[in-house]
């Protein structure tokens, strides 16, 4: 079974409050609308459109791409903010580029905002990069990119790298995660609908697995040996895409007083 040695390049504290100025109504202004992607040759650009209906029209109201990229990985959306007196919704998109660089291997995290001004018969979309940062992760032209995400964080790796990293999205600071020994590499990144996240590690004809998992304010509590993984009610998972524990792991159950546990579970 490896052993987990933790290499937290800059650990945080917990995510401090942001204040938001926007306020969430009942129903917010876009829901009756929808954004759908769809990526290019060599995933180097991702086009996207708005269609849906406001209170008075129906149809597809605004459309764009993101990119150019060395290879489009994974993408997340964030949570939406909205501002009441000018029906204007922003969040964040996420985009991981695991073909970076000129040597097309480099791994980068783009960060785009998007903006909908809904008005009774429009959307106006605007999807702006705002920052984009180097990941220490490997990528490649047939790298395979995970990334999970809660409200405070994103969890991201590649099957080309032993360690993944936490990504603080107020300030996007990084911390990189994991680091078994013997090394094997990060596939699969789950989360579940509280905002838990799993990092997988493990290989498909290694034998070794391992997972990190983390809770809502993005530290570690639980970490152990096994391909363990998690669920959400919004997305189905493809568990083929995850390696097959080769012996049944052993579990444990027990039940200690809060004030005795040091928030972090050892799993076998």
């Amino acid at each position: 079974m490896p052993t987990l040695r933790f290499a937290a390049a800059a650990l945080l504290t917990l995510l401090a409050t942001i204040a938001l100025h926007a306020q969430n109504p009942a129903t917010a202004p876009d829901a009756g609308l929808y954004i759908s992607f769809f990526t290019g040759a060599g995933y180097q650009n991702v086009t996207w459109v708005v269609c849906g209906s406001t209170a008075q029209t129906e149809g597809c109201y605004d459309s764009g791409s993101l990119g150019p990229f060395g290879r489009a990985g994974a993408m997340i959306e964030g949570n939406p903010a909205v501002n009441v007196s000018t029906n204007t919704v922003t969040r964040a998109i996420y985009v991981v580029d695991i073909g970076a660089g000129s040597s097309g291997n480099g791994v980068k995290l783009n960060v785009y905002k998007r903006t909908d001004v809904i008005t009774s018969t429009f959307d106006t979309t605007t999807i702006t990069l705002t920052r984009t940062i180097t990941l220490p992760l490997t990528g490649g032209s047939t790298a395979l990119c995970s990334m999970a995400a809660n409200t405070g964080f994103l969890f991201i790796g590649t099957d080309q790298s032993p360690s993944g990293v936490r990504v603080q999205k107020n300030n996007l600071a990084v911390t990189q995660i994991g680091g078994f020994d013997p090394p094997i590499n990060v596939t699969g990144v789950t989360a579940d609908k509280y905002g838990y996240v799993t990092m997988t590690f493990g290989g498909f004809t290694s034998g070794e697995n391992g997972f990190v998992q983390f809770g809502p304010n993005g530290q570690g509590v639980a970490d152990g040996g096994g391909a363990w993984f998690m669920l959400n009610n919004t997305a189905g998972l493809s568990t083929t895409t995850l390696p097959p524990a080769t012996s049944q792991p052993e579990i444990h159950l027990a039940v200690r007083p809060k004030s005795a546990s040091n928030g972090t579970t050892k799993q076998p």
